[in-house]
């Protein structure tokens, strides 16, 4: 593992002041603060204290400079929980997010309490076809083909107007070259040799409305790496459901967390 001799880790964005910690990873298209009000308010502050981390040339860390790699995430995290104090915690990844809370596990595992992966791309990299890489690869400089992108993937179903403040945070909140940096990282890394199988307590969330990280795919690949995974399909949802379905993302996260973590109880 090859990493920056700078991995300094600004101050999460933190919701909460529970007993147990949760450190959440961002989507492509996220950041620390790109998670939906929403979502945010329905969080229960009392049982949990969530951090929302930024990756390297992201939200709070723009300008910070690479590596921007799923090695370097992982590292990142586990500097965040040190500078937090805490031993362990459980981890939340939305898409980008869930193969590098997998790698976090890989390098920690007796560290990682449960994992929870929200519409997570597959430890194993992402295969495109010709025209469907042609149309990533140009997002880092084209709004056009971000907005075609977060279109295609909540179904084709949601307003201009909601599409656009998509693209306009990630715009604002990632520096292009990263933006277009991790998207090898998280396409093209295959780790999935490297994460223990069903070792800590998985639950993913796929939405119906996702052509790009659907059901069946995240059965063949999340859950073979994680056979006793409990697999959600969100209704009404697409790949975005901390904005599209927020309370019952929620509710669904967390009791998942309170019922299966193993630091349950253990309060």
């Amino acid at each position: 593992m090859i990493v920056n001799e700078d991995t300094s880790v600004d101050t999460a964005h933190e919701v909460g002041r529970g007993p147990r910690t949760v450190i959440c990873l961002p989507g492509w298209f996220g950041s620390s603060s790109g998670w939906g009000p929403g979502f945010l308010d329905a969080l229960d502050t009392e049982r949990f204290r969530y951090e929302f981390m930024d990756y390297r040339g992201y939200g709070e860390r723009r300008g910070s400079g690479g590596p921007y790699t799923i090695d370097q995430i992982a590292a990142d995290v586990l500097e965040l929980a040190d500078d937090l104090g805490v031993q362990t915690f459980s981890l939340v990844g939305h898409s980008m997010g869930g193969t590098a809370i997998q790698r976090v596990l890989a390098l920690a595992p007796d560290r990682v309490e449960a994992i929870v992966g929200i519409n997570p791309v597959p430890a194993s990299g992402t295969p495109f076809d010709e025209e469907g890489r042609q149309l990533f690869e140009s997002a880092a400089a084209d709004d056009t083909a971000r907005e075609t992108i977060v279109d295609l993937t909540t179904g084709n179903r949601l307003s201009a107007w909601w599409i656009d403040r998509i693209v306009r945070h990630s715009r604002g909140h990632s520096d292009e070259e990263a933006f277009g940096a991790y998207l090898s990282a998280w396409a093209d890394t295959d780790h999935a040799a490297d994460v223990p199988v069903d070792r800590v307590p998985a639950l993913a969330v796929v939405g119906e409305h996702d052509p790009a990280v659907t059901e069946e795919g995240v059965r063949q690949t999340w859950a073979r790496l994680h056979p006793s995974s409990t697999v959600v399909v969100m209704r009404n949802a697409g790949h975005y459901p901390m904005y599209e379905t927020p309370v019952r993302l929620a509710t669904i996260l967390e009791e998942f967390l309170e019922t299966h973590s193993v630091a349950a109880g253990k309060d």
